[in-house]
């Protein structure tokens, strides 16, 4: 069992970003470094540290966010398999988590760009449910969309029920984290 060091949240830069749905990464990593300080890392990033967890934003845009991975993850001698990206997910509905080990994007391209660059699909990951997409919406205009008051007043306990994925990631392992948190096939 590969051990987490490092945390990954996805979003875009910038204050026009901020609070939409495709920054659920960054306000997801954001809760678990709680107040400790953040670091710039070349330009591409920044960091802080808890205990013995790194914890990371790109800040190059979503697309490109394998450069920043790639570039810290070889200064802290990180393998792929070490490192947990956590994103946002249309397919999954508000509040629904998935952990996995490995796989595609999914056509999550922040996630497309992490694989291309490290030449690897064998990277952890915890999906953040932001849908369900609206019947019409573009899918860039959906995830690039505000939150709305009930799921903004929703999303602190949601983010503690994703830490508690983590938690069990790191104390039991992915297959742990898994069992507890997948919806069932069913459900997903």
């Amino acid at each position: 069992m590969a051990h987490i060091r490092l945390v990954v949240g996805l979003g875009n830069p910038g204050e026009r970003y901020a609070r939409t749905r495709h920054n659920v990464g960054f306000r997801f990593v954001e809760r678990l470094a709680d107040d400790a300080p953040w670091k710039d890392f070349r330009g591409l990033g920044r960091f802080a540290r808890t205990d013995a967890l790194l914890l990371a934003e790109p800040l190059t845009f979503m697309n490109e966010s394998g450069s920043f991975v790639q570039s810290f993850a070889a200064f802290h001698k990180i393998e792929p398999r070490e490192i947990l990206v956590c994103y946002d997910d249309v397919a999954l509905a508000l509040g629904r988590l998935k952990v996995r080990p490995s796989g595609s994007s999914g056509g999550q391209k922040g996630m497309l760009s992490i694989i291309d660059t490290l030449g690897t699909e064998e990277i952890p990951r915890l999906r953040l449910g932001i849908g369900p997409q609206p019947a019409g919406w573009d899918s860039a205009d959906f995830v690039l969309s505000r939150f709305g008051a009930a799921e903004e007043k929703a999303l602190p306990e949601i983010l503690d029920r994703a830490a508690q994925a983590v938690n069990l990631v790191l104390n039991e392992g992915i297959a742990a984290a898994m069992n507890r948190f997948n919806p069932a096939p069913a459900e997903s």
